[in-house]
């Protein structure tokens, strides 16, 4: 498993149109809250397939506006 494509424009995710998420006024915290969440789930989700990518990779395609490298998205990954 190694592209995730929107489901509304078919464009690999995060697509432009994600990035344009938040909307002004919404706080970069909350927008974190919300992925790492978002994240948490995939991950939890995606164990069970074979073919899952590994936590980090799920955690850096949630995370893309973090610029975290492979050692800290593995570290993070824990948590989740």
């Amino acid at each position: 498993m190694d592209r995730w494509d929107c489901e509304e424009c078919g464009k690999p995710w995060p697509c432009p149109t994600f990035q344009e998420i938040p909307p002004p006024g919404l706080q970069t915290a909350t927008l974190i809250h919300l992925l790492l969440l978002m994240a948490g789930a995939a991950i939890r989700d995606l164990a069970a397939r074979p073919d899952s990518p590994p936590p980090y990779v799920v955690l850096k395609r949630f995370a893309w506006f973090m610029d975290l490298d492979d050692r800290h998205a593995q570290h993070a990954s824990r948590w989740l």
